[in-house]
């Protein structure tokens, strides 16, 4: 009985969380982030101001609540790797199937790209995975969380979608990043531009 109660109560919060979400895409999408207050979301889901802010902390959360799914995603691109597969490729291949794969036509990226807030925050809740990639690395290497290798390597992944979108090419920009990691400097052709350069001199 009281697993019964449980699982109706999870299935009414996430049901809450659902209409929030929406609602609040909604609205913002047909108005413009700053024209629409939090009141008006929660009363489109047709729930209270207190409710809205126990699912979501923030005005700015709303837009992003599968936050923790894709940290999840994240940690399992790395410990659910095909075997003999280095974590650099796995933490690769994901970014360039979920982070560059988003239609600039779709309403939440357009709604996102066109917000100063929105972009600012989600810069910083991506940023956010930054420690539990971090975990995952160095669960899977053998290293310590807090190596330079491991957080460098963690901090500067989670760069490189971001670095990619201007790119006409975003999944190939994400590849040369990574190949960037991988090899170094030294194997890029500004490298061996700066090498003739101080020949020249």
């Amino acid at each position: 009985m009281a697993e019964t109660t449980t699982g109706r109560r999870a299935r009414k919060k996430a049901r809450t969380r659902q209409a929030l979400s929406d609602a609040a895409l909604r609205l913002f999408t047909e108005r413009g982030f700053d024209d629409v207050g939090v009141r008006e979301v929660a009363e489109a889901a047709d729930v209270s101001l207190s409710t809205l802010f126990k699912h979501f902390p923030s005005k700015e959360a709303l837009v992003f609540d599968l936050d923790a799914d894709i940290e999840s995603a994240l940690v399992a691109a790395v410990r659910d790797r095909a075997p003999g597969q280095p974590v650099l490729h796995a933490v690769r291949d994901h970014l360039m199937q979920s982070r560059t794969a988003a239609r600039t036509d779709d309403p939440l990226f357009v709604l996102v790209e066109s917000t100063p807030a929105l972009r600012d925050y989600a810069r910083r809740m991506w940023s956010r995975h930054e420690k539990a990639l971090a975990a995952a690395l160095a669960d899977a290497t053998g290293l310590a969380p807090d190596d330079l290798a491991i957080t460098g390597l963690a901090r500067f992944a989670l760069e490189a979608p971001s670095l990619a979108r201007a790119s006409d090419d975003p999944a190939r920009a994400v590849r040369d990043l990574f190949a960037l990691l991988e090899h170094g400097w030294g194997t890029t052709p500004l490298a061996h531009e700066q090498d003739r350069s101080g020949q020249d001199g």
